[in-house]
């Protein structure tokens, strides 16, 4: 099964070329990569020709409207069989995470995979900060706080046909009411991979201020609404709790 990887960055020279060195070093060689970048002006696009010189891909550069609006733009340019985001902070953990996202999607015919997450540190990416393991799915696990890292979600493309992609009206959890969509609404064949595949920067756009972590939380209880999920009470203290936890994990 073809696997289409998508990246979305903006003005992203510091990290950019991390992320393309750990997608063209897979061992895994039957998936195509796409970038979307937002009309970049630093050297971001020079670091991206230069890093994938050689190398099939697809690249447009143009303005939008947000990280989720390019992360559509990557689903409908996409002709692989499944869908993966890694976006320009981030980089997959060893070079056999496609192969091993491939076997699993060929050996349980699912919809859908997730798996575990490591936070890293922005400068030094070998410290860890904190250990996202996110544990297997049960139905109505989101209403406990309970949701997957969206960079380990591959997602087959069929599933964003019949579904839909993102929904832009959420600025910083369109993930979240997509994978709420997809498991707790639509109820989509999945499984989870109990091992770490991407290592993430600390700093993103929904955590680098407390505005964004309470805007963030606020969508989220919309998120339950808009898929005809009634909130549940203390939503925001229920979400946090796995998270604290995942600074303690050894």
């Amino acid at each position: 099964m073809k696997i289409t990887l998508v990246t979305v960055c903006y003005n992203s020279e510091k990290t950019i070329n991390n992320t393309i060195k750990s997608i063209i070093l897979q061992n895994f060689t039957d998936f195509e990569y796409i970038i979307i970048d937002g009309n970049s002006n630093d050297n971001t696009l020079n670091i991206i020709k230069n890093a994938l010189s050689g190398f099939k891909h697809k690249l447009i550069s143009e303005p939008d409207n947000g990280i989720y609006d390019a992360m559509n733009k990557g689903i409908n340019m996409a002709s692989g069989d499944i869908i993966g985001f890694l976006n320009s902070d981030d980089i997959y953990i060893n070079n056999n995470v496609l192969t091993e996202i491939s076997n699993a999607f060929k050996n349980e015919n699912i919809d859908a995979l997730y798996a575990d997450l490591y936070y890293v540190n922005r400068d030094n990416t070998d410290k860890i900060i904190r250990k996202w393991s996110t544990g297997k799915y049960i139905y109505g696990s989101f209403r406990k706080g309970w949701h997957p890292a969206h960079p380990t979600f591959f997602v087959k493309k069929e599933i964003y046909q019949k579904y839909g992609g993102f929904n832009l009206k959420f600025k910083l959890a369109a993930d979240f009411e997509l994978m709420l969509r997809f498991l707790e609404k639509h109820k989509i064949s999945h499984t989870y991979l109990p091992k770490p595949i991407i290592k993430m920067r600390l700093g993103g756009a929904t955590s680098k201020n407390l505005k964004n972590i309470l805007h963030q939380n606020r969508e989220c209880i919309l998120a339950f609404k808009e898929n005809n999920f009634s909130p549940p009470i203390l939503y925001p203290f229920l979400r946090l709790l796995p998270k604290l936890g995942q600074f303690f994990k050894k």
